[in-house]
């Protein structure tokens, strides 16, 4: 149904280069690899009690650390990497691109794949930095988690909930090229906002990469497969309800898979 939604939206993108889905699942897996380092990273400054640096608010900290990663995923959506293989860094929105006819479905399982062993690498780099230190209780390797009194509903219901948001959000500026490049900067404050709003309630993770490594690692692996799943079903609602916009306002499809908008694109291509 979503799929039919956006045929022939494909031939559509004139910006479009021939995807290399090896050479971009790659970039994708060095870039999910840098931004769970750089998450390992904060939470280890930010919120360990050893730490000179750390937040002494449980509240605060979390705001800062989505400060700072929404900064990060602004940098790596504009570098040169991100610009090549569109910076999804989650399967989940990797996924939404494709039920909406931006993103070929052929690249979508090696994507996926470099994004989840990103986040394991990137996860071990921070605990190979930093030591013993990122592996401790008040850590866990970064490891988000729900708060006692939420249950596993609640908890699909937020991560699914802020992940169908932010599909909405990213299929409203690829659909207009004119402010599609202003799309990192909207991520990077999305992600923000539902890190210091979630960070303290469901975890704030809306990425299965974001959860994987660290869970992984940390052997906290209980509910990771709702921190898999709910993002999932977040971006499929987000997909069709952008599709369903598309069939009956005319809403334009995405005018490309890149989340640095269609001028990054083309500005990358003519490099």
């Amino acid at each position: 149904m979503l799929r039919e939604a956006a045929t022939g939206s494909a031939a559509a993108f004139s910006d479009r280069r021939p995807l290399y889905g090896l050479a971009d699942a790659a970039r994708e897996f060095v870039l999910t690899s840098v931004l769970l380092y750089c998450v390992v990273t904060a939470a280890r400054w930010l919120t360990s009690p050893d730490s000179p640096l750390a937040v002494d608010n449980t509240h605060a900290a979390t705001a800062v650390v989505g400060v700072v990663v929404g900064i990060v995923l602004v940098v790596l959506i504009i570098s040169p990497l991100g610009r090549c293989s569109g910076a999804h860094m989650n399967p989940a929105i990797s996924l939404a691109l494709w039920l909406m006819g931006a993103f070929p479905g052929r690249y979508l399982p090696a994507y996926a794949v470099a994004q989840l062993a990103g986040s394991v690498a990137g996860t071990a780099l921070g605990r190979l930095c930093w030591g013993s230190v990122v592996s401790q209780p008040s850590l866990h390797y970064a490891a988000v988690h729900p708060a006692p009194a939420w249950n596993v509903a609640a908890l699909v219901v937020a991560e699914s909930g802020c992940l169908m948001l932010v599909v909405l959000m990213v299929g409203f500026f690829l659909a207009r090229p004119a402010v599609s490049r202003w799309l990192p900067y909207a991520v990077g404050a999305a992600t923000a906002l539902i890190i210091t709003v979630l960070g303290g309630l469901s975890g704030g993770s809306a990425n299965p990469a974001r959860q994987l490594g660290p869970a992984l690692l940390s052997g906290g692996t209980q509910l990771l497969w709702v921190y898999l799943a709910a993002p999932l079903i977040g971006a499929s609602l987000g997909a069709a309800a952008h599709c369903l916009l598309q069939r009956r306002l005319g809403i334009p499809p995405p005018c490309t898979y890149r989340l640095c908008g269609k001028d990054g694109a083309l500005r990358n291509r003519a490099r």
